[in-house]
């Protein structure tokens, strides 16, 4: 799936140039109208702290990060370097739930995965030698014993989102190739684009490329919303602790799936 299979899935009305539904242009063969009006918000409120905070519906996303075989499964990356992946797993259940809620409120939903090019030519030896310190064993790309999936590889199973959080044909993936997932990807360009403010985000882990993504989209002006029970770690409990406290003290506000789910159920917005 493409970064462009959303539009691939949306026919783009006849015209309309640009796949923003708050801001696009609209040809003819003897005009450019540039001057479209913004639509009426879809305005929510939703039970965040340290305060309330109402978002625009036409105007937000979900990000979700790294819910992907090699960190949440069994015989992936993670779980064949000893690591315990039940807690990336814990968020699963909530984005079940959480997710066709967001599609049916045309809520764009955004995957933001490791996905590494297969000859590794945009990882410098730094990033390498984070996943592989000492210069031996299963590092990026290299394929895992028992099944030979390649980690974290574009199109590996070992990249894959897990299982139970498939992709809807409409969702859009972006491949990131560091922890942040703004680092040298399309992202900005895709939200900006989509007329996106407001960001809602998830994944794993919560201390590591789920907070390094959110402080950049607060760097470049986007509101930021954690949804916390959306997102998991596999670090100590006090990594999640200080993620948290930070969220809400510099970079954004902090909610739980069921008080998005509630809010955007009472403003009728679900389709």
């Amino acid at each position: 799936m493409s970064d462009t299979q959303k539009t691939a899935n949306q026919p783009i009305p006849h015209g309309q140039l640009g796949v923003g539904k708050t801001y696009h242009w609209l040809a003819s063969p003897g005009e450019v109208d540039m001057a479209m009006p913004a639509p009426e918000p879809v305005r929510v409120r939703l039970p965040t702290a340290p305060q309330a905070v109402t978002i625009d519906l036409k105007r937000s996303a979900i990000v979700v990060i790294d819910m992907q075989n090699d960190f949440c499964t069994p015989k992936g990356w993670c779980d064949y370097l000893g690591v315990d992946v039940s807690p990336n797993r814990t968020p699963i259940d909530p984005l079940r739930r959480l997710l066709p809620v967001l599609r049916s409120a045309d809520v764009p939903v955004i995957w933001v995965n490791w996905g590494n090019r297969p000859d590794l030519a945009n990882m410098p030896p730094n990033q390498i030698h984070l996943y592989k310190p000492a210069g031996t064993g299963i590092g990026l790309g290299d394929p895992l014993p028992g099944h030979g999936a390649k980690v974290l590889e574009k199109d590996s199973w070992a990249a894959a989102v897990v299982d139970e959080l498939k992709p809807a044909a409409s969702d859009i993936l972006v491949d990131k190739h560091r922890i942040s997932g703004f680092w040298d990807t399309p992202l900005d360009s895709i939200l900006r684009n989509l007329g996106i403010r407001s960001i809602l985000f998830a994944g794993v882990n919560i201390d590591q490329c789920v907070l390094h993504t959110l402080t950049d989209a607060n760097f470049l002006g986007y509101g930021c919303i954690l949804v916390e029970d959306c997102c998991a770690t596999t670090s100590p409990a006090f990594c999640t602790e200080a993620t948290v406290w930070n969220v809400k003290k510099c970079f954004g506000f902090v909610t739980d799936a069921d008080g998005v789910i509630g809010a955007i159920s009472a403003s009728g917005a679900v389709a």
